[in-house]
């Protein structure tokens, strides 16, 4: 009940109530419906920032040892030489073994216009996993000695591989070096037109030194059997103390009396052949080069031997090897090879 009711005299509750309609509000008017916020723009897409370019890595310049060479931009060889670049190199391994080589042309033939004349070549023997190896140093005095060079190499491997065939044969390297000799007696007929060369133009045309051999995995440590026709040279490099012992006499040290200044190279090969053989422990390397890289190796107690032992105490990838090799010194100018074969662990480890 209503308070105010309440009060009021009996029979008044209902009149009054019928004196006082209450008016129907009216309705409420509809309320326009609200019109739909225009809809927010999409911001614009961050755009993404650009990535950080790469640190651009340093030009290799060419390593200094010592008072550097005279610095130029290498001239091209003949026009007909461009099966002789003026760098190469080359490097894998094996599960027992790991194989580097580089040949760059020397500072003389890079100004003089001249190809580069050493050559070097590996493959792998696949039934014995032995690496077959090959460094030639073409003679400067025989006209076409860059193609004696890598025909020479080409003839040691074809050679050698063979023998490899043969299960239960030694080695017979006399063997290899004749059949290298051979080839180069082959391409001085071709060149003649067929006829029969005498041994003079053979050496006129391609005459060139040649270390060649085999590195054959084995339980005990890799057998290594080489031999040698002219001056390049071969070392064993004890990677623990750094220092190289050569397989061969040397120019220099306590044998350089005993060596003969005159090179006797290929098609020649002399008798007794020179050659030798030994095993490879866990910790040493092999080296062959040719005499660009043996004359500043001296005895390799002075600064050129002092950086080959650094670097080349594990195997370096192929184009660091190269680089290394095309080291700058005052008066070496000559073409440069260098062959590395390392032992791996039975890990795989060097």
């Amino acid at each position: 009940m209503n308070p105010e009711n309440a009060l009021a005299p009996a029979g008044t509750q209902k009149a009054s109530a019928q004196a006082h309609p209450t008016h129907p509000t009216h309705p409420t008017h509809p309320t326009h419906p609200t019109h739909p916020t225009h809809p927010t723009h999409p911001t614009h897409p961050t755009h993404p920032t650009h990535p950080t370019h790469p640190t651009h890595p340093a030009p290799w310049h060419r390593i200094v040892i010592g008072t550097p060479g005279p610095e130029f931009e290498a001239l091209p060889p003949g026009q007909y030489d461009f099966d002789f670049p003026d760098t190469e190199c080359d490097g894998w391994s094996t599960t027992e073994l790991a194989m580097r080589f580089a040949s760059v042309r020397g500072a003389k033939h890079r100004y003089y216009r001249q190809p580069r004349q050493d050559a070097a070549r590996a493959a792998v023997h696949t039934a014995t996993g032995s690496i077959v190896f090959a460094v030639a140093d073409g003679v400067s005095s025989a006209s076409s000695s860059e193609q004696g060079a890598v025909a020479a190499c080409q003839a040691a491997l074809d050679r050698l591989l063979h023998l490899l065939d043969q299960p239960g044969e030694p080695i017979d390297l006399r063997d290899v070096a004749c059949h290298a000799a051979d080839r180069l007696r082959e391409l001085t007929r071709w060149r003649l037109g067929g006829r029969d060369p005498e041994f003079s133009e053979v050496a006129g045309l391609y005459a060139t030194t040649l270390v060649a051999g085999v590195v054959r995995p084995q339980p005990v440590g890799p057998l290594v059997e080489l031999c040698r026709i002219g001056d390049s040279g071969a070392w064993t490099l004890d990677r623990s103390r750094g220092q190289f012992l050569p397989l061969f006499p040397t120019k220099t040290g306590s044998d350089v009396l005993l060596v003969s200044s005159t090179v006797t190279p290929l098609p020649h090969v002399p008798d007794p052949l020179e050659q030798t053989s030994r095993r490879l422990s866990s910790h040493e390397a092999l080296l062959i080069g040719t005499d660009g890289f043996a004359d500043p190796l001296g005895d390799g107690d002075g600064q050129v031997g002092s950086l080959f032992a650094r670097h080349l105490a594990h195997p370096p990838p192929p184009l660091w090897f190269a680089h290394l090799l095309d080291f700058s010194r005052e008066t070496f100018d000559d073409d440069r090879t260098l062959l590395t074969i390392w032992p791996t662990t039975p890990e795989g480890q060097w």
